[in-house]
Formats: C-alpha cells, structure tokens, sequence
C-alpha cells in the first residue's frame, strides 16, 4: 500500500524526503562505500555526522554556549532516574509538578534518591488541565516538569515562576515544535522519537554549570547515567558507542527544518494544524475534546464520541482510509491524533474530513 497518515503518539512519522535520504545513503554514507549504521562512531566520518548535530541543535533552538547538549541512550524514561543522580548530590530536594503519566512515572522514580515533594498536580481531575498555582520550596535543589503531556494532550502555556529555582523540563513529545527560550531552564531533555528521529537518542541540553559541579552528582550515580562522563569524552557524547543511525536521522531533521524555515515556521504550520483539528471538535455534535481549552496540546490532540463501540468503529474505519494509529492510549481510551512536526497540513485536513462524513453517517 502507499504511505498513510500515520497518527502514532511515537515513534512518529518522519518527513518523507529525509527518508528518503536516508534510504538512499543506506549502504553507501558520503561515499564511504559503507552504512552509518556499520562505522565506527569514532571514524570522521560519523565524528562530522555528531558534530553537526549538535551544531544544527543549537542554531535551531538558539542554545546558549553556556550548556552542554549531549545525544544519550536509554530513552526519555532513563532521565527519570538520571536526573535526580545527577542533580541532587549537594541537596537532597526537589519539586515536581505531576501533570500526566509520564510526569507521574518521573516522580516515582525520583523518590527512590531523595526527598520529592509534589508541588501541584491535576491527577485528581484526570490530568485534564495544567496547574497554575504551585507549592515551590524555596531550599529545592530543582523544579521538574513535562511540558507536553503526550497521553492526556495538555501542554503548559508559560514558563512556571520558581523563585530561581532551576527548572528541569521534560519536552519529549513538544522539542522544535515551537519557539522556547532555553535560558529558562537548567535542563531540558527529551526522547527523539516524536519530533526528531527514530527511537534510540535522547537529547539533554543542561547548563554547563549544573553539569560541572561535581557536588551536584550523588555518589550513586552509575557512570553512564552521568552527564559529565558524555562531555568529558572524546567530543560529545562519544564515551561509548552512541545511537550513531539516530543521531544520524536527528541530522537530517534538523536540516529538514532548518531549509523551511526553522522553528518559527514549524510552529507556524503546527499552531494551523492544530487549529483545524480543534475548530472542527469544538463544532462537532459527535467528537469532542476532553481537555480544557486554555492547556490544549498542538502537539497529542484526544478526542472522544462518548460511546466504545462508536469510538472502536471510528479507529477501524479510519485505518481503512488510510489514517491510522488513532486509538487512544489504553489509560484513557477514546481517540488520539498525535500531529507532530512532520505530520503535513493535509494529513490533518484528511482527518477532519474523514471525521465529518463518519459523523454523518453515524447519527
């Protein structure tokens, strides 16, 4: 069959010209006479590969030099754990702001290390809203939040006030999807597989700061959870054996997005794309979103019928018409669009019309 609409929480679409890239240097990189996935990750050749990376992350999102930014493996999810290792080695403290699953999965790994105080939640309310008001310590050695809630299609509209407290922020279903200011955070880390590459990197941008200061580090913290041993090596992130053909895809997106424009123009289409997804639902005697309007999500977009049955007919008539992936996560049910930076305008506008004849047809 021919290429769909593929509406995945993650691993998501990916553009289809830096696909075919990739297809097309496969088995011959740069003519290496080689795969990126057979050199050596300390061969120029993939050395170059790391470097522009990196250098094309940095232009994109306008980081500072004062931070590092690093490609590691292990998932969003290993962050859970690595964060707290390497972040409360001087103060046993910190702040979490629980606005989802992954949120919550953050939190309970955390508390394994040290004292973890919940500064506000919406969990009671179904992770239906974002918090506005929050319970900060002043003595927290950081704040942790998730910017996107991928499950519950909610996002954080501004930058929490913490009093100076550094702000850890988990951004795996929202990185490059709209302009942020990195100057706002102490880390930022975030899973690759949703907006950048396939799944195997993960990307932490962390003050240069927080990652030098050994005293941050419990003495817990294995070796390969430790940020510093990634800047430490030979060129970044190079200590051992990286995700080379992920870093590789992420290279290729980052040129992607810096040719049509870079981020400003990404959260142009994306703000257009949600817009024509949410119009219609907010229309709709049939669909309708469960997540309250000022915490929308352009990134995971829930929407329900109210009925099981309706909602499993929808997923199966959609795949049928080639827009697939659509069922919601198994905690909430229901439907779930998920329009990533590389879903096009007109996958979302299928969608919408799709939804529009079923509605017709299902009265």
């Amino acid at each position: 069959m021919g290429r769909v609409y593929n509406f995945s929480a993650g691993p998501s679409m990916l553009p289809l010209e830096v696909l075919q890239q990739a297809q097309a240097e496969l088995t011959d990189f740069n003519g290496t006479g080689m795969s990126i996935t057979e050199m050596s990750h300390r061969s120029k050749a993939y050395m170059e590969v790391n470097a522009e990376a990196e250098s094309l992350l940095r232009e994109l999102m306008e980081i500072p030099d004062s931070y590092h930014v690093i490609f590691v493996q292990g998932g969003a999810s290993q962050q859970f754990a690595a964060v707290p290792l390497n972040l409360l080695g001087k103060n046993n403290k910190a702040d979490y702001i629980a606005t989802g699953n992954f949120a919550a999965k953050a939190i309970e790994e955390a508390q394994r290390y040290g004292d973890i105080h919940i500064a506000a939640s919406s969990k009671a309310e179904k992770y239906t809203y974002v918090p506005k008001t929050f319970n900060f310590r002043k003595d927290a050695a950081y704040v942790h939040m998730t910017d996107n809630n991928t499950i519950f299609g909610t996002k954080f509209t501004s930058v929490p006030d913490t009093g100076g407290v550094e702000i850890v922020n988990d951004m795996s279903s929202n990185i490059l999807s709209e302009v942020m200011d990195v100057s706002k955070y102490g880390v930022i880390y975030a899973g690759a597989q949703k907006n950048i590459a396939p799944a195997g990197a993960t990307i932490v941008i962390a003050k240069k700061s927080l990652v030098d200061n050994p005293e941050n580090v419990m003495a817990a913290c294995p070796t390969m959870l430790k940020w510093s041993t990634q800047v430490a090596s030979d060129g970044n992130s190079l200590y051992n054996t990286p995700p080379c053909f992920s870093v590789y895809m992420a290279m290729l997106v980052f040129r992607y997005l810096k040719k049509i424009g870079g981020v400003p123009a990404m959260q142009k289409l994306n703000y257009e794309k949600a817009n024509i997804l949410y119009d219609y639902l907010d229309e709709s005697k049939m669909f309708s979103s469960p997540v309250a309007k000022e915490d929308r999500s352009i990134m995971n977009i829930p929407f329900v019928t109210g009925n099981d049955e309706l909602n499993a007919k929808f997923i199966k008539e959609a795949a049928q018409n080639g827009l697939v992936t659509l069922a919601g996560h198994k905690i909430v049910g229901g439907m779930r669009a998920s329009i990533y930076n590389a879903m096009p305008v007109e996958g979302v506008k299928a969608l919408v019309e799709f939804m529009k004849k079923f509605e017709l047809a299902n009265k």
